[in-house]
């Protein structure tokens, strides 16, 4: 790093905001280089690298599909990759444009005013939130929310590493409760262009909104592949499970909380197939709507997730059936995965709490009868 951000130099009070962008793709200067530590290449730096490659193929398939289900609604049945894909882009740029900007910007803000060094968590979280809005959210909306979650959902607990919720998701919950009409699935997952409308007998409705009455039917493989409407990034289940392989591969994330939230889902939706709750098979759940996504990079988050490894089953089952639970009883909102997730987060102390305190008991238990 230059020495005029050094302590004592004239740009010192920038320090925070210059070594974050040294240590962006370097190793820091401070690592220890003797003694007794435990070294390792990986560091948070690395780890959001991780998650962000793994996040990369679900992005590009979603900015594809923008274009696609963009081209389907004005009538246009061709498979243009390229069109659809440049279309797409143009579409879903703008979301992560308001998306860094706001939230990097309050990011290095509070590192300088703190004096600390800027946490790298939002990148991974600001790569997120276009993924999982609306395409066609308006951009004050999306930057209100993203300045509400990343302030109140994270910087006021002490910044990546302390916040109790996932910000990603605090951000489409405050756009869901404030903003219910621009987030209701209903039409906002498409862009048209001045002077475009839709064909006539065409609905923007996400899969799991419709009923028996739907202008149009998807497939189990359609679901699958993703050429379905939905949020950008939640549609194909097959680039999720290659960025669910990255995950697991590298060790990023458990893959005990991904097993746990499957298990939880098709016990509910198992149940409810049995009672005639659902005309949808419990198997097909998996591929609708935010499930695989939010069960790959929302669920798995490290910092709000359960740590212990019998409690990492216990909170991904819970995620996974009260996902369905809210699908199968809630007419009013389709999708659980959101609300799931965030209660999951809630109680993750709890269940870690409740796991120890029963190992311990069971230890003591031993130690007294021996």
């Amino acid at each position: 790093m230059n020495k005029i951000f050094e302590k004592g130099g004239k740009l010192w009070w920038l320090h925070s905001t210059a070594d974050a962008f040294d240590t962006f793709l370097a190793v820091p200067g401070t690592v220890t280089k003797k003694g007794s530590h435990v070294r390792d290449a990986v560091d948070l730096k690395r780890i959001i690298i991780i998650a962000l490659i793994a996040a990369i193929p679900a992005a590009l398939f979603g900015m594809w599909n923008v274009g696609y289900q963009h081209g389907l609604a004005i009538g246009d049945n061709r498979i243009n990759i390229l069109g659809n894909f440049w279309f797409g882009f143009l579409r879903v740029l703008p979301l992560y444009v308001v998306s860094y900007l706001v939230g990097l910007t309050i990011e290095f803000g509070t590192a300088q005013i703190r004096g600390e060094e800027v946490n790298e968590g939002f990148l991974m979280t600001g790569f997120l939130i276009p993924l999982i809005v609306p395409v066609d959210t308006p951009l004050w909306m999306l930057a209100i929310a993203v300045a509400f979650a990343t302030i109140f959902g994270k910087e006021v607990f002490g910044g990546t590493g302390m916040n109790i919720w996932n910000p990603a998701l605090l951000t489409r919950a405050f756009l869901f409760f404030s903003y219910p009409n621009s987030m209701s699935g209903s039409s906002t997952w498409i862009h048209f262009k001045a002077g475009e409308q839709a064909i006539d007998g065409f609905t923007g409705a996400t899969p799991l909104a419709l009923d028996g009455a739907a202008q149009y039917s998807t497939s189990f493989w359609s679901e699958f592949l993703g050429t379905i409407p939905g949020s950008v990034g939640e549609t194909s289940t097959l680039c999720i499970l290659l960025g669910a392989f990255i995950l697991i591969w590298t060790g990023v994330a458990s893959w005990k909380i991904m097993a746990g939230s499957v298990i939880g889902a098709l016990a509910v939706g198992f149940l409810g197939d049995l009672a005639g709750v659902s005309a949808i098979p419990c198997w097909e759940q998996l591929v609708l709507g935010g499930f695989a996504f939010g069960t790959v990079f929302m669920a798995t988050d490290p910092v709000t997730s359960a740590q212990t490894e019998c409690g990492k089953w216990i909170y991904g089952f819970i995620v996974g059936a009260l996902c369905i639970t809210v699908r199968l009883f809630n007419p009013g909102y389709a999708e659980g995965m959101m609300l799931a997730i965030l209660l999951g987060n809630t109680f993750a102390p709890l269940i870690d709490h409740c796991v120890t305190s029963t190992h311990i008991s069971r230890k003591a238990k031993k130690i007294k009868v021996a």
